[in-house]
């Protein structure tokens, strides 16, 4: 079914998608993820084009200054694209970049429909890419699977808005809330399936983040380990007093990924000459009676375009990450296991004094991956508007 609705910008009337899902649009879904983790500062994005019923153009974004998925698509259809209908994740840009906009490629291609999956939020374009392609004469509707689109892009925004990463905290923990023994053991605590999935996700981040405990308790590589060819994502310690060792895997030249050391800012500077001279790339920030300047650690993240972070780090790194509210995403297998004792939660230190005052997910999601149940959804501050 369609309705429509006014734009929010010049009034210009849009058709908005409210139909079942469709699937040329998941397709084009499919193709954007193909980029993630490589188009920073861009975000990723999935077109394809449509001719009677069949797909003949597709493409995705591979990276900043290559083409974008548009050109890609319409080149592949070529003289089909005259007359055909373009799915794509997000709206086309209408402004001069690295490369041309992709509005006046659509235009000259003779596309007759557009289907955008969500608004651009970057200022540049902001639904003006949309009144070009109406003022060109093409039909254009908006909004069809607009939550995963939005949640393709969530990196991109938040990094387009705040400077500071899209962060995502993966753990693993039993029935009765426990993610190690009293020991330290955690492994395994997910199954193999749940495990290759954080393997995928590892292969769509910009990078990955702990903390000094979990490199000097489990010194690990955290490398993408893959049977499909993936990447390795940057590498980032958090490691205030410089405890943990040049020497350590996380640092390894073996990877082709970098490795970024965030370390305190008063450290003098013959105490940082092994890291650096071990190729370790350092960043200095701010350090506090509770450590460090976490805030300002993602800021300097955020300006070497790391937009999509995944958080591995143990339970106090966690907790310190959720209470300066910069976990956007809980990512947690739960699996079909007891430990009992004094094992270690997923969170350490204080929490809150009241349920009512609990930390909430919104939009959540569950699936069984294997005998583990995946629970997802997005952190949600009390004074932060959904």
């Amino acid at each position: 079914m369609l309705s429509n609705s006014p734009s929010p910008i010049g009034g210009v009337q849009r058709t908005v998608m409210t139909s079942k899902p469709d699937r040329f649009m998941q397709k084009a879904l499919e193709l954007a993820r193909v980029g993630l983790g490589r188009t920073a500062p861009n975000p990723p994005v999935g077109a394809v084009v449509v001719r009677d019923g069949r797909i003949v153009g597709e493409g995705f974004h591979p990276a900043a200054g290559e083409p974008h998925a548009e050109i890609f698509a319409l080149r592949k259809a070529g003289t089909l694209a005259r007359g055909a209908e373009l799915y794509v994740t997000l709206e086309p840009c209408c402004h001069t970049g690295r490369t041309g906009p992709c509005t006046e490629a659509i235009i000259d291609a003779g596309i007759a429909k557009v289907h955008v999956g969500v608004v651009d939020p970057n200022p540049q374009v902001a639904g003006k890419g949309l009144i070009r392609l109406q003022d060109a004469g093409i039909e254009v509707s908006e909004g069809l699977h607009e939550p995963e689109c939005r949640r393709l892009i969530a990196p991109f925004a938040k990094h387009l808005q705040s400077g500071l990463p899209y962060i995502v905290y993966k753990a693993a923990m039993t029935l009765d809330g426990q993610t190690a023994a009293a020991s330290g053991d955690s492994k395994w605590i997910s199954c193999e399936k749940s495990r290759h999935l954080v393997h995928v996700l590892r292969n769509q981040v910009d990078g990955i983040i702990v903390g000094s405990g979990t490199v000097n308790a489990d010194n690990p590589k955290l490398t993408t380990r893959l049977q499909v060819p993936g990447r390795d994502p940057v590498r980032i310690v958090l490691d205030g007093s410089l405890s943990t060792s040049p020497r350590a895997d996380v640092y390894s030249r073996s990877s082709v990924a970098a490795s970024i050391l965030v370390t305190a800012a008063d450290h003098v500077s013959e105490k940082l000459q092994p890291y650096l001279a071990a190729g370790i790339e350092v960043v200095r920030v701010k350090r506090h009676t509770a450590g460090l300047d976490l805030k300002e650690a993602m800021a300097e993240l955020g300006r070497k375009n790391l937009q999509y972070l995944l958080l591995e780090g143990g339970s106090k790194l966690a907790a310190a990450m959720l209470q300066a509210e910069l976990v956007d995403r809980m990512m947690v297998f739960v699996a079909p296991k007891l430990i009992g004792g004094e094992g270690r939660g997923l969170f350490s230190g204080a929490g809150v004094d009241v349920i009512s005052h609990a930390y909430k997910l919104k939009r959540l999601e569950t699936r069984q991956v294997d005998c583990d149940i995946l629970v997802e959804g997005e952190v949600h501050y009390v004074h932060r508007p959904d």
